[in-house]
């Protein structure tokens, strides 16, 4: 549940840099895509490769089940003032919908549904976690569309270390590395995403042109000033720059983004 998005700009400037000293770029951990997307768009003539790992592809595939879905529920919940407070019956109404969805067709984009009925910031993966919560209106108006969104793209579904150690003999490719935020939901990847598996990502940038992004909750940057100090250019994002920008979830809930390359 990443903030790529705002950073889009400097990702352009970054491939852009690179335009003509590059021929691959390695999306290892591809999420929603907007960054290969990006990639593919900035730079037509790279080989592009988007690590779906978690499967966008299906969510995609069924966005006009989706576009359905909040079609209806935004049908019945007319005269609710925006993000207004679902009362009980509206809730209940919402549940039913998607359930009846979700039997019938067997599937249902929860987390696309979610961000249409829950507080900005909270997420669900399941029909069950969404009876748990609180909904509010929120449903955008129009349609989701996402007609060549992946076109042009090499789209693998691989763990990231086995697509790295495939792709690391070219010289010529750019990493991009958007590794799950710290003690966090990881998608497919089992538990949680730890420390260890933080510092097992940093023996990736050994060697290789990157970009690589995280936030000041992982204090990731602070432990590789640390280990610049002690080890200067054996430490991992040596000579690297660092862009910040702050993100706002909600009013409770702010944080700083990072956007860390060497080329």
């Amino acid at each position: 549940m990443g903030q790529k998005r705002y950073f889009l700009r400097d990702f352009t400037e970054v491939l852009e840099m690179v335009e003509g000293e590059i021929d691959t770029v390695v999306d290892l951990f591809g999420g929603s895509g907007l960054l290969s997307h990006t990639a593919k768009r900035v730079l037509p003539g790279c080989r592009v490769i988007y690590n779906d790992f978690d499967r966008y592809v299906d969510r995609l595939a069924a966005v006009e089940q989706t576009n359905e879905i909040l079609r209806v529920i935004k049908d019945r919940l007319t005269g609710l003032e925006p993000n207004q407070r679902l009362t009980d019956w509206q809730r209940a109404d919402v549940l039913a919908i998607v359930a009846d969805y979700e039997k019938r067709l067997g599937y249902v984009d929860i987390l696309t549904i979610g961000r249409s009925v829950l507080f900005s910031g909270k997420w669900v993966t399941s029909l069950d976690e969404l009876r748990k919560h609180t909904m509010y209106n929120r449903v955008r108006p129009g349609a989701y569309q996402c007609d060549g969104y992946l076109d042009g793209l090499e789209i693998v579904h691989m763990d990231y270390r086995k697509l790295f150690e495939r792709e690391r003999g070219n010289s010529r490719s750019l990493f991009v590395l958007d590794p799950p935020y710290l003690t966090t939901e990881n998608g497919m990847y089992e538990n949680y995403w730890k420390l260890t598996d933080y510092l097992n990502v940093l023996r990736l940038l050994k060697g290789t042109k990157y970009v690589y992004f995280t936030s000041d909750k992982s204090q990731i940057v602070e432990l590789c000033q640390w280990l610049a100090a002690e080890y200067r250019e054996a430490a991992p994002m040596w000579g690297a720059e660092v862009r910040q920008r702050t993100n706002t979830l909600n009013y409770q809930a702010k944080f700083n983004d990072m956007m860390i390359t060497r080329l």
